[in-house]
Parts: C-alpha cells; sequence; structure tokens
C-alpha cells in the first residue's frame, strides 16, 4: 500500500479484545470503519466496529471471507496463528508483518533477535529437556524464572525457580516444550517505551513509563517514568533500535527493567498498543491507539507529544468492578469501561487515567489521594 487509506476504508483487527475496541474507536475518529476477526460472540471491539467475522484465526475459509471485507489487515494480541496471518498477507496488506509476529509471539525468537541487534537482556538459556534445565540453572544461577516459549501472558506460563528442590516440579508443570530460563533480575524499577512507526521509516516515541504490578497483571502506570532524564532517553533509544530492527509498521511496546545499577534491560516486545499506553488516550493529543491506526493506514504521524501528566489504574477483576459507582462519581477520574460482561478474577475490565499538570506528578500520598476509591495501599 504506497498511498494512504483514504476515509471510510475498512481496517481489519484480527483479535476483539480491549486493544482492538481501542483501536477501532481511534479509527472511527480518523473516518475509517473497522472489521474484526474474532471466535467471540459480542466481543469488546464487536461492540463498537462497523463489522465481524466470527470463526477460529487458523481456519482457511474464515481467514478468506475476512480478508475480502477490509482494506488493510492489522492484529490486537499476538496469541494467534502465524500461518493464518501469512495467509492474510498474501491477500491483504497485514501490519505489523507475520514476521513481526513469529519473532513476538516466540520468547526463544524474541531473546536472539534482541540480543542480535546490541539490546541487552536478562542472561536466558532454551530447555528441552530436564537435563539442559539443570545445566542452565548451574549457569545462570537463582533465582530464575522458567517459562513456556509460547503462549504465556499477565504470569501465566511460568514459575519462579528460588531453591533447587522446585526445579523439577516446574519442569514438569510448564507445557509445551521447549521453555526459557531466564535469570532473575534484581530491578529498581519497570519502565517500557511505546513507539510508533510508519512504512516511511518515520518514528514516534511517547515518553518512558514506570510500571507497577500486582499478581503479575499490570497494576498502575506513572507517565512519565520517576527515573533520570538520561535513564529514560536510553530506554527511548532502545525502543527506536527495536522499532527499526523489526521494519516495524505500526505501534510496539518495549517493557524494559533498571536494574540497581542503572542499566536498562529488555524483557518482552509486544508490537500492538500496550496497556501501559492507555495513559496516552487522555494525556496526548494522539494516542498509542490513533498511532497505530495511522502507521497501519498509511497517514503521516504526528509527535507523541504529552500534554499533562498521567496516572493509569487497571480494573481488574470483580472487585475492582465492584467499585465502578464510586469511580465514575469521583471527580478528576476518567473512566474506560471494556464491554465486558463477566468479571472473573485476573481479567482486565477497564481503566482509570488521572490527569495531572505537566510536570507536576505529585507523590504517592497525592496520588493515593487523586485516585480515590481506586487508591493502592502501596501506592509508592
Amino acid at each position: 500500500m504506497s498511498t494512504a487509506l483514504p476515509p471510510n476504508s475498512t481496517i481489519g483487527i484480527v483479535g476483539g479484545g480491549q486493544l482492538g475496541r481501542m483501536s477501532a474507536l481511534a479509527a472511527a475518529r480518523l473516518g475509517y470503519r473497522c472489521h474484526v476477526l474474532t471466535p467471540e460472540r459480542d466481543s469488546p471491539a464487536s461492540l463498537v466496529s462497523a463489522g465481524t467475522t466470527l470463526g477460529a484465526y487458523e481456519d482457511p475459509a474464515t481467514l478468506r471471507a475476512f480478508a475480502g471485507r477490509v482494506d488493510v489487515i492489522t492484529f490486537e494480541f499476538e496469541n494467534i496463528s502465524a500461518e493464518g496471518l501469512d495467509l492474510l498477507a498474501s491477500l491483504r496488506p497485514v501490519r505489523p508483518s507475520p514476521a513481526v509476529l513469529r519473532i513476538s509471539q516466540y520468547r526463544l525468537a524474541e531473546k536472539s533477535f534482541l540480543n542480535g541487534i546490541g539490546v541487552p537482556t536478562a542472561p536466558w538459556a532454551a530447555v528441552n529437556s530436564r537435563a539442559e534445565l539443570d545445566a542452565a540453572v548451574a549457569r545462570i544461577g537463582l533465582p530464575a524464572v522458567l517459562k513456556t516459549a509460547r503462549l504465556g501472558y499477565d504470569g501465566r506460563g511460568q514459575a519462579v525457580l528460588r531453591r533447587p528442590e522446585e526445579v523439577a516440579a516446574a519442569f514438569d508443570a510448564l507445557l509445551p516444550r521447549p521453555l526459557i530460563l531466564e535469570g532473575f533480575i534484581d530491578f529498581a524499577c519497570e519502565i517500557s517505551v511505546v513507539v510508533a512507526r510508519g512504512a516511511d521509516g518515520a518514528m514516534a516515541a511517547f515518553d518512558t513509563v514506570e510500571n507497577g504490578h500486582r499478581d503479575h497483571i499490570l497494576d498502575i502506570t506513572h507517565a512519565p517514568a520517576r527515573i533520570p532524564d538520561q535513564t529514560a532517553a536510553a530506554a527511548q533509544a532502545l525502543a527506536r533500535r527495536v522499532a527499526e530492527g523489526l521494519d516495524l509498521v505500526g505501534v510496539l511496546a518495549v517493557e524494559m527493567f533498571i536494574t540497581a545499577e542503572g542499566r536498562v534491560l529488555a524483557n518482552e516486545i509486544a508490537p500492538r498498543p500496550h496497556n501501559s499506553g492507555h495513559w496516552t488516550i487522555d494525556a496526548c493529543p494522539a494516542s498509542q491507539f490513533e498511532m497505530h491506526v495511522r502507521a497501519v493506514a498509511g497517514l503521516p504521524l504526528p509527535p507523541a507529544a504529552r500534554h499533562s501528566d498521567a496516572v493509569m489504574k487497571n480494573l481488574v477483576g470483580p472487585a475492582e468492578m465492584a467499585l465502578w459507582p464510586a469511580i465514575v462519581a469521583t471527580p478528576g477520574l476518567i473512566p474506560h469501561h471494556y464491554g465486558k460482561t463477566e468479571a472473573r478474577p485476573g481479567r482486565k475490565m477497564g481503566h482509570v487515567t488521572r490527569l495531572f499538570p505537566r510536570g507536576g506528578l505529585p507523590g504517592a500520598f497525592g496520588i493515593a489521594a487523586a485516585l480515590g476509591p481506586l487508591a493502592p495501599a502501596d501506592a509508592a
């Protein structure tokens, strides 16, 4: 696709979750329609899109029918069929490419790619057998994290190994093989950068943000990160290097650790809008979702500017959704509901953003006060 997609064209989104929902809302503002491919009826993205194709991500007939209804295709999460995306790419432009998906959905390929372009990570080793695991533990040491190489997210498909006697049970419990063993990082904080890259190679990176997790799920994001300027700049440069190395067209999130010594290490990449970028909807003239739509549609990328500081708080499971009446009644809280009907434990149901004047992000007590009913117990 050499020219920009004209208004009223249709963007196909593989996946029907909340990232697709927010992408479709951004696309509508730019004059585009979205059509969703999902196996789920009444998915969050379908509820705000012009059309939906119901079916499996790997079914050729479903994929061909979907491609026939759209002008360009993107995806909103990685747990989809790369082979199915190959078929779609033979019928319509797919952005990001299937090659990018393959790297991001297979941790061994991801780590090899990152190290190959000079991006540092935690030490790691591929594990196909118990003997390989024992050798990797001897080389990398404990504590370490044993993960499935595919399909894990939000803490699923992994086990922290702290003592030698935990190794055997973790190896037996985690499937399929191969697995990956990663050295445990004594990090000072977790950060991320969302960067957009167009088909012409132009890039725009949002400010580095700081992330706090609870039960392996992102809980709160501070924008900007409360870190030295040179560290934030190093993270920005790392994210840009990854996007360029992937020849990305779309949006990419790079999750990173800052070690106790101040080094920046890449942890994971996600070639689509990311939970840690949700604050951009309310704190930036062009959100991560608009940037993604622009890149996919061939539109120019505006600066990834931030007009306000922000805190984004996830709403997870039934306990936090029970606070919804109080949330919408609290001045200053900007609520976002994903349209999901069942609030299961660990399920992301929505998020809330709280804005502050640029340069005015408060400390822990100020953030807790500003979040009202959602004030975290450890808002530091």
